[in-house]
Order: C-alpha cells, then structure tokens, then sequence
C-alpha cells in the first residue's frame, strides 16, 4: 500500500479540517446579509468552534444550541463565547429533535426571526458538499481507494462527488448503529445534484464503544502514530479512521500495490477532553 494522508487539518488554524470545506460554501452565500447563525453541537463540537471563529471573521452573530445540562461546561465552549457566540443547553430528547424536524430550534429562540439561518449538525448543509468535493480536485492523482472518518456522512458524499463515480472510498463511522448513513449520503448527493454514487464502503464497527469512546488500544496507535510521523490525531475521528486502515492492510484486504489517501479532517482542538494539548 502506497499511502498519501490528507492534511486538511492545516487549512486554517481554527476553522479547519472538513469543517472548513463545509462552511465554505454556506457562509459564502450569506456574505453581506444581516443573519445571526443558529447551530447544534455537543460540548466539544468541532463545528460550533469552526463555526464560532468563521462567524466572528465573518462579522456574523451566531447562537449554539449545545447538547449538555445548564452549567455544563468546557474549553471549546470557553473559546466561543470569547468569540461571541451565544450558547443555550437543551436536553438529549430535545437535540434529538433537533436533527428530526428542521424548524424545531426555533423553539429555542422564541425570538428568532426572519434574520435567523439555521446550519444542520456538523455544518452538513447541502452546499457543503460542494466545498467538501474540491478535495480531490486538489490531489495530484487520482487514488484508488479515499479513506476518511463519517460523523453525518457529509465528508465521504462530498468526495464522492468529487471522484465522480472514479476509485473507491472507504468511510469508518465513529459511533455505533451507523448503518443509516447509507440512507443520508444518498440523500445529500442528491439533494446536491450529483449522481448517488455506490463505490463506497461503510465500516461500522471500528467505533472502539461509541461516539466519543476511546479504548486503551486506539489510545496506544494515536501516541504510536504521532512518535513515528509527526502527525497529530484526535481519537474520535481520524483516529479511529487510521486505526481502521492499518487493520484492513493488516488483514490483507488492500492490494500492496494501491494508491490511498486518507483524509485528516482536523477537529484537533477536542483532545483538551481527553486531557491532552494540540
């Protein structure tokens, strides 16, 4: 295996990664607009601290609905408010239905208006796969097999699209029962106006427990990783990702010959949950 990865964790120092592809083309289309941004994450969402730097650049008010009890607090909280963004908890069943009914976060700004633009979890707006799919234009060659970690399946659409039916992509969910994203990278490619490409693969049980889980074993292979390359990894996603592919070279299923390109998609600055610095 010949192995090229991906360095999108050094688009920008902190809107990086794949959260950068995506805000893109969202932000871009609001340029100028008096909007105030309303988004969900978790306490230590890649893409509510994204979001909060892009959107104080950007000069845009933005609000966070985050998924945590009132008084719940942590480092990539810290850093948004410091940028001015807004942040309202809701509970599990609520955020639940955050990602159920597309107006439902109104009824957590009863004040929200006409100015209020709502971006879907991860930033997984249909026109982020636009911005996700110039990742392969930026590759010097076409691989045969793209690797990249799936949280709402926005990134392994968006470079789908951008191979356009070419190679093959491997995507390594980083949570449990993540068999429904066959159905939402469908969705999102043809919302988007691209082709429903089949030429993936979806792993479903490299997620080391769950969402946000980390074993002592994928612990281990990030330190290994980063003493041997240079390269940090977080263990939710492109650890789990790269920890994937070294047991399916191991196991044989990729041909010593192949040309692969794994994606690190950033979010860096959630290793401040495990403890760590980035």
């Amino acid at each position: 295996m010949n192995l090229w990865i991906k360095r999108d964790d050094l688009l920008h120092p902190h809107v990086s990664g794949n959260k950068f592809r995506k805000l893109k083309y969202p932000l871009q289309a609001l340029a100028g607009q008096p909007v105030h941004l309303v988004s969900m994450g978790g306490l230590w969402s890649n893409h509510l601290h994204a979001l909060a730097h892009a959107a104080a650049i950007a000069g845009f008010p933005a609000t966070a609905l985050v998924r945590a009890a009132e008084g719940m607090n942590s480092a990539m909280l810290d850093d948004c408010r410091a940028l001015g963004m807004q942040i309202r908890f809701v509970s599990r069943e609520a955020y639940r239905a955050l990602r159920d009914d597309t107006e439902a976060w109104r009824q957590h700004l009863p004040d929200s208006s006409a100015q209020h633009v709502w971006l879907p979890e991860g930033g997984s707006a249909v026109t982020a796969l636009h911005g996700v799919a110039e990742l392969v234009s930026e590759l010097e060659f076409t691989p045969d097999l793209m690797v990249m970690a799936c949280g709402t399946g926005a990134t392994m659409a968006g470079v789908l699209a951008g191979l356009r039916g070419q190679g093959r992509v491997i995507g390594v969910a980083a949570f449990k029962n993540a068999d429904y994203l066959h159905a939402e990278v469908a969705r999102l490619l043809a919302a988007a106006g691209y082709p429903t490409h089949q030429n993936y693969q979806l792993l479903t049980t490299f997620h080391h427990g769950g969402y946000a889980k980390v074993s002592a074993e994928l612990s281990a292979f990030c330190e290994n990783f980063f003493e041997d390359t240079g390269i940090l990894l977080e263990p939710v996603y492109t650890g789990k990702m790269l920890f994937a592919l070294r047991q399916l070279w191991l196991s044989g299923q990729i041909a010593p010959e192949s040309k692969v390109v794994a994606v690190h998609t950033g979010g860096l600055q959630g290793l401040r949950g495990y403890g760590k610095t980035p």
